[in-house]
């Protein structure tokens, strides 16, 4: 509010009224003369009302309403004397008593009472007058400012009418926040939103932090001069003070400021300077949400801001602090919390900001379409109408040159750029084709203002080449140690004198640390400074080939906060590709100059092309990087650079913001190519211009968006250009905010391309996971008609896809599914039908029921995730007696589930329902279906808690069944009641063959109650009619994780003998018979195996017998001798004395072992005798010794063996123990042990965990790792690897392309072991386990896993706990790449918040994650509300473990059942 633009005698009464809770907040903390004085002013009948309240505050409330509707001298007379004799009072209200008291000065009032004349209300006047006269200075240099950034500017700019993007995510609401952001972008908490702002309204809400982004060119100076432009007009009225600083002046400031130095030393105060400082450093101070600080350029900072927890809690402002220090202090609210901060820079940098209270961020949206075309003509206003519309005309249809003017200053560049074209060349002009080519012509054209236009005898070029020369060696200076303002003593002066008069070079002025000021150098803008930069890197004798690849690394555009400072510049690598095309090759050799130049350029040029042809060869390039390859192929116009890097099938490119420019990049790498690609834009900010380049991308046939910023609007202007798509064959337009309105216009657009083309040209059009709700189905299910018509309709392998999932998460009614299905039969290709994510009532079932046999064309109704009774579980299964194409019905309770067809009728089918809870009605009922499938071979009723009342239920109905095969009963919790109803059945039903039996606990012998654990039965079935035509079903017995006791061990065996007796006539037609038998986790010793002698000696065909939990002693030794003679054995986990190691060491010698693991309990004197024979068993595929301890003979024995088990393909030697000297176990044993392994040729496992080889081992390893080719497995965990060894290992390892899992915790492995990794890790396609817990990778060393990660496509667990880096936001963000991903560990890491949201953003694109733990890390409730938040939308996880994080655990916000707040 301007005080002296006020009013008061006609808003005094008003004004008290508005002030009026204020004015009682203020005279309840005064003393009581003070009241005494202001209540004399009361007339005595009103007085004696006010005095008898007696609550204090209701006293002076009425004071102040008696006042409020009193006369306005009378009001008048009371604020002077609350000015005069009040303390304390807050500053604005202050201002408006003093200013009254200066318009009554002189007034004179005839009043009863007795009245003090003071002239305290006088001294107050000074400061208010000295901030009214800096703040009016201010403004009058704002707006110098302003005049000079914006004298060259064509056209007025507008902040009302110039918009950006604002992204902003709303932080959780704490009890304590007092920062209310803007309304508009509360609707969201916790998302990230994304919508079109002006720029104006970004100061119109105060006390809040503003990330203004935009690329080089795209005009930030310029707008916050004018914000500041407008602030000073008064546009801005809550803003009081507001002060614009800009970085590349900052730089300049070595020594340590308080915030009051920074200020005055460049908004200096004037007059009574100390005096006037002291009063508006104490306004700010006291008034914060009247400030805003404006900081333009921090990609031009030379420091990093300080994340908060580096900073103080509460900072003190008038202490003198570093730079860095006192501008994060300002930025992450550390002092001044409640003032206004505006900060420019370039995306990248972005993340330094960490998200104070009421941060935002918004991007510049730059000109369209119709702003390039104003900008145009408003510069070629001057030139002549015809020159105008020529130059307009001529922009406005180059793709190249219109696709680069979407952004401001490059639309300048290039009207400049035409502007000289037209003047040197008439109108017969050669076009540049890059950004690069451009440039050149900018120069050539400032090159010519200097001789004011006139043409002379020699080029420009050739009178220049040496300030040319120099000019380009100071930009390349300024750009290695990152200096934008050059002094004067920098440039020479005849330097400076060519710079100025060509344009080149702009002065500007300079403030130094004293106050004091001066003039420096700056390029005219920094693009032309890179651009300089490349021209001298790439004619300069002096720079190496080396030198000149340092400077093409790629840059990403995806950032951490750990990243270091990136250096201004991003640009440069572009300019040198740009440089090395061929249309530059003559000028470079003119600004070379010397003899033999032409082939010294051509032969840098081509060294520049090669390092990027090797470049295009890579795979690890993340999405970013291959955009910005596709940018330096396009500074080339090299067809060859651009058909090697469009060799890829598949562009994947994920959260970054593709401009004009990048589209028209990939347009031209795609167009280059020799093969279809495939275009897979997710998450990305696009402008819907930038949709007219995709026509461009000619051999796209597969275009993929997926995000919820790809809305109705962004589908309507997909329309417009899908006719022009000719390469289209698969459209997915997935995961995005398409709502009817949105399916209505693509299904239109759709329809009337293939009305007017006569033929549909996609062969797959998917909308998953949109908000879709019946009606836009309807639109969309209106094509299939045309489809399936048209007269020259080709699809891929005569195939159609038909998705529908995540209708808003409501139920298909069944109305709509009846007409969903009648639109669905018309279609007479080849169809999938995948409903997902759905509700599907019964009522709908049963309609998709009735019309599915006339479904001809269909071969697989996908039906995952569904939210399906058991009911309608059950009506789908009566598809297989309905439908006789039917050849499967698997349903998983909210999981994976399908029907499968084939063309004609099914020979066998195959029923799997599982993960429901059946009861005996539901039996009853699904076998009465099942009566009438006749052709059913498989049935599995897994995990559906049958009970023993349940299967007896079944066991009952199985003899009505046709059933050829087999059918499948694990996991339903039945006890060995049960168990004993299905080997009844054998005698029951006579297709009963086999059964199956595992993991049944038997009864406690002294409560006799059933302690149930897991149970796996399975019956085989075969047809007794025919016994001729018997399969060989019976060929396997198992016995799974019973606890055996003699009596069992007799049942047993009379189970055997029923099951030989069953079996005589098979016996007659086979021979074979049982060749497998297994007794898995069953807890057996030698005299439980002696009664199962005879039996196992009548199985003539046994071949393979597996133990494991074997405790051997002599009774298990005869057992062994006495069947010996053509089982080959299987032995795990056996618990061996000394006794018993050595009987079977010697048993070992005579027997055919293929596996022996897990084995223990002997002493290293006895280890030697199982060693010895071991070693003798020349089949022995497998050898896992876990936990044994061997002394220094039998280690030397067990070297000397392994040459001769040349079929060994397992072996597991984790925390073996060597009784002997320290010596041998670290030196020559363990190396003897490693160097037998040169033998093994077809090793596919190898464990080795806690040997703590260190290097040492290592290298013996590496040498032997490259010729397992079949290697799939590895685990080297505690072995004390460093980064050195580590490195040598991971090469080796890229020779093991079929490699599964990798465990390397516990080790010594840094940042270079990570980075080596990422490089590995594509060459592992197939990986599916990766561990690297408890390593020292670091932030950098994090960061480099994430490219490796991108690429893991079969990835399915990995653990990354405690690797020594509290930043996994990276980590987090590239598992979304990982689609097979189900397990992840990132536990006692530190990780806060930042690490959740991430998180919150990519779990439900990770659909088979299962577990996910985050233990002892940082994560706060606010976090943990944003995990919970994402879990409705992913269903496959199972549990997220939050312990040891300060999480509130009792939130409302936290009570999914799935977040486990205590240990495992």
């Amino acid at each position: 509010m301007r005080m002296d633009m006020l009013d008061w005698s006609g808003d005094i009464l008003a004004l008290v009224a508005q002030e009026a809770s204020a004015l009682v907040d203020l005279l309840c903390k005064q003393n009581s003369g003070v009241l005494d004085r202001i209540i004399a002013l009361v007339e005595p009948k009103t007085l004696d009302q006010i005095q008898s309240l007696t609550n204090n505050r209701d006293r002076v409330s009425a004071i102040v309403d008696y006042f409020k509707n009193s006369d306005q001298k009378l009001c008048i007379w009371f604020l002077s004397t609350v000015c005069q004799y009040c303390d304390n009072i807050p500053f604005l209200l202050e201002t408006t008593l003093v200013s009254i008291a200066g318009y009554t000065s002189g007034t004179n009032f005839n009043h009863t009472c007795e009245t003090d004349s003071s002239p305290s209300q006088h001294a107050k006047r000074p400061r208010l007058d000295h901030l009214q006269s800096y703040t009016d200075a201010l403004k009058s240099m704002i707006m110098q400012k302003h005049e000079s950034v914006a004298q060259a500017v064509v056209k007025n700019i507008h902040l009302e009418d110039t918009w950006v993007y604002l992204r902003h995510k709303n932080p959780p609401r704490g009890k304590d926040r007092t920062i209310q952001p803007q309304a508009t972008l509360d609707n969201h908490e916790g998302e990230e939103s994304e919508h079109k702002v002006s720029v104006e309204s970004l100061l119109k809400t105060t006390s809040r932090v503003v990330m203004l982004l935009g690329q080089a060119g795209s005009g930030k100076t310029l707008l916050v001069h004018c914000l500041g432009r407008d602030w000073a007009e008064g546009s801005f009225p809550s803003i009081h003070l507001l002060f614009l600083l800009e970085f590349r002046q900052l730089n300049l400031i070595s020594r340590n400021l308080s915030l009051k130095e920074l200020l005055f030393l460049f908004y200096p105060a004037s007059g009574d300077i100390e005096e006037q400082s002291d009063a508006v450093f104490a306004f700010i101070l006291s008034n914060p949400e009247k400030v805003c600080f404006i900081f333009d350029g921090y990609d031009e900072f030379r420091g990093k801001l300080t994340h908060p927890e580096k900073l103080e809690s509460i900072m003190d402002p008038n202490k003198p602090l570093p730079m860095i220090d006192l501008l994060s202090g300002l930025c992450s609210r550390k002092f001044l919390p409640d003032c206004t901060v505006m900060v420019t820079c370039r995306p990248r940098d972005v993340t330094d900001m960490f998200g104070s209270p009421g941060f935002i961020t918004c991007e510049l949206q730059g000109f369209d379409r119709l702003g390039v075309k104003e900008y145009a003509e408003q510069y070629f206003h001057k030139k002549g109408e015809e020159l105008k519309k020529k130059a307009v005309n001529l922009l406005m249809d180059n793709r190249h040159l219109l696709s680069m003017s979407h952004v401001p200053g490059l639309c300048h560049i290039c009207c400049v750029c035409i502007d000289h074209l037209f003047s040197s060349d008439g109108y017969d002009l050669q076009l540049p084709a890059s950004l690069t080519q451009i440039y050149m012509q900018i120069l050539l054209a400032f090159l010519k203002r200097i001789d004011g236009g006139v043409v002379s005898g020699t080029s420009p070029v050739q009178r220049y080449r040496t300030k040319i020369v120099e000019i380009s060696l100071l930009a390349l200076k300024g750009l290695e140690e990152s200096t934008i303002v050059f002094m004067d003593t920098d440039v020479s002066p005849e330097l400076q004198d060519f710079g100025i008069k060509s344009g080149i070079l702009t002065i500007v002025k300079r403030t130094h640390e004293d106050g004091s000021s001066g003039y420096g150098f700056t390029f005219m803008h920094l693009k032309m400074q890179e651009f300089l930069a490349a021209l001298h890197l790439m004619t300069n004798q002096n720079i190496t080939e080396s030198q000149l690849k340092k400077k093409l690394n790629l840059k990403t555009r995806w950032t951490t906060k750990i990243d270091p400072k990136s250096i201004f510049t991003d640009s440069l690598h572009l300019y040198v590709c740009g440089l090395a095309a061929e249309a530059c090759t003559s000028n470079l050799v003119q600004f070379k100059g010397t003899e033999g130049a032409t082939a010294w350029v051509q032969k840098r040029q081509a060294a520049v092309r090669n390092f990027l042809l090797g470049l295009a060869g890579s795979t690890s390039q993340t999405g970013p990087k291959i955009v910005e390859l596709c940018r330096c192929a396009h500074e080339t116009q090299d067809a060859k650079l651009a058909r090697a890097i469009g060799s890829r099938p598949q562009f994947e490119l994920r959260n970054i913001r593709l401009n004009a420019v990048d589209m028209d990049s990939l347009a031209f790498v795609t167009a280059a190519a020799d093969q279809n690609v495939c275009l897979d834009i997710g998450g990305c900010s696009v402008d819907l211009d930038c949709l007219e380049i995709l026509p461009s991308f000619k051999n796209v046939d597969h275009l993929i968006f997926r995000s919820r910023k790809y809305d109705d609007k962004f589908a309507e202007a997909l329309c417009g250009i899908l006719s022009q798509l000719q390469a289209l064959r698969q459209l997915d337009f997935i995961s995005g905010g398409l709502t009817d309105v949105g399916a209505a216009k693509l299904a239109r657009a759709l329809k009337d391309l293939g009305r007017k083309c006569n033929i549909f040209f996609l062969s797959s059009l998917s909308l998953s996971n949109n908000s879709l709700g019946n009606k836009g189905l309807k639109k969309i299910l209106d094509l299939l008609p045309n489809v399936s018509s048209a007269t020259s309709f080709v699809l891929e392998n005569s195939f159609m896809c038909f998705r529908l999932s995540s209708l808003t998460q409501s139920d298909v009614k069944p109305v709509y599914m009846t007409k969903l299905c009648k639109q669905l039969v018309k279609c007479e290709n080849l169809l999938d039908i995948e409903f997902s994510h759905l509700k599907l009532s019964n009522g709908s079932v049963e309609k998709l029921m009735l019309i599915l046999p006339e479904m001809s064309s269909l071969q697989l109704l996908n039906l995952s995730h569904v939210d399906l009774s058991t009911n309608g579980a059950l009506l789908l299964i009566r598809s297989l007696a309905d439908c006789q194409r039917v050849t499967a019905v698997e349903l998983r309770h909210q999981a994976e589930a399908f029907i499968k067809f084939v063309p004609e009728k099914a020979e066998a089918a195959i029923c799997k329902l599982t993960e429901y809870k059946l009861c005996k009605s539901n039996v009853e009922k699904l076998s009465r279906i099942l009566e009438n499938c006749p052709h059913l071979s498989e049935l599995d009723l897994s995990h559906n808690l049958l009970r023993d009342e349940g299967v007896k239920c079944f066991v009952d109905y199985l003899p009505k069944l046709k059933i050829s095969s087999s059918v499948s009963l694990n996991g339903n919790r039945m006890t060995q009641v049960g168990a004993l109803h299905l080997v009844d059945s054998m005698n029951t039903c006579e297709k009963v063959i086999a059964v199956e039996v595992s993991a049944i606990n038997i009864v406690n012998k002294y409560d006799l109650q059933y302690y149930i654990c897991k149970a796996n039965l399975d019956l085989f079935l075969s047809d007794r009619d025919h016994p001729e035509k018997f399969s060989p079903a019976l060929k396997s017995i198992r016995c799974v994780g019973y606890l055996v006791d003699c009596k069992l061990v007799v049942c047993f065996v009379l189970l055997l003998t029923l099951i030989f007796m069953c079996y005589s006539l098979y016996l007659m037609y086979n021979t074979t018979f049982v060749t497998f038998f297994s007794f898995d986790d069953c807890d057996i010793d030698g005299q439980h195996l002696a009664p199962l002698t005879l039996p196992f000696q009548k199985c003539h065909a046994l071949q393979d017998l597996r133990f494991s939990q074997l405790r051997v002693d002599r009774n298990s030794a005869d057992f062994f001798s006495a069947i010996v003679i053509f089982i080959l054995y299987v032995l795990s986990q056996f618990v061996l004395g000394d006794r018993g190691a050595a009987v079977l060491g010697r048993a070992l010698q005579s027997i055919f072992l293929s596996s022996l693991y897990q084995c223990s309990g002997w002493t290293a004197a006895r280890g030697r005798d199982l060693v010895r024979g071991l070693v003798q068993c020349v089949l022995l595929a497998e050898i896992r010794l876990d936990s044994v301890v061997l002394d220094e003979e039998g280690i030397t024995i067990l070297a000397q063996g392994f040459s001769h088990l040349a079929s060994l393909r397992r072996l597991s030697l984790n925390n073996i123990r060597v009784v002997t000297s320290e010596t041998f176990v670290n030196g020559t044993g363990m190396l003897c042990l490693l160097t037998s392994f040169k033998d093994f040729r077809q090793m596919e496992e190898i464990e080795l965990e806690s040997w703590r080889m260190g290097d040492g081992g290592t290298y013996e390893l590496v040498k032997y790792i490259p010729l397992w080719t079949e290697l799939v497995k590895l685990s080297l965990s505690d072995n004390n690897v460093t980064d050195q060894a580590g490195e040598k290992l991971l090469a080796a390892l890229s020779h093991c392309r079929v490699l599964q899992k990798l465990q390397l915790s516990k080790n010594r492995l840094g940042q270079a072991c990570a980075a080596k990794l990422a490089q590995v890790l594509p060459l592992l396609p197939q990986l599916t386990e990766l561990n690297l817990s408890e390593n020292q990778f670091g932030p950098h060393g994090s960061l480099a896993l994430c490219e490796g990660l991108m690429s893991m496509k079969a990835l399915k667990i990995l653990h990354l706990t405690s690797i020594g880096s509290s930043d996994l936001v990276g980590v987090a963000s590239s598992l979304k790449h990982c689609p097979s991903i189900e397990d992840i560990s990132l536990s006692w890491n530190g990780c806060g918040d930042s690490l959740a949201q991430t998180l919150a953003e990519i779990l439900p694109l990770c659909t088979k994650l299962k577990r996910l733990d985050l233990e002892a890390n940082n994560i706060t409730t606010a976090g943990a509300t944003v995990i919970a938040k994402c879990l409705p939308s992913c269903p496959s996880i199972e549990v997220i473990r939050l312990w040891r994080n300060p999480i509130a655990k009792e939130d409302e916000n936290l009570k999914d059942q799935r977040l486990n707040f205590s240990s495992f």
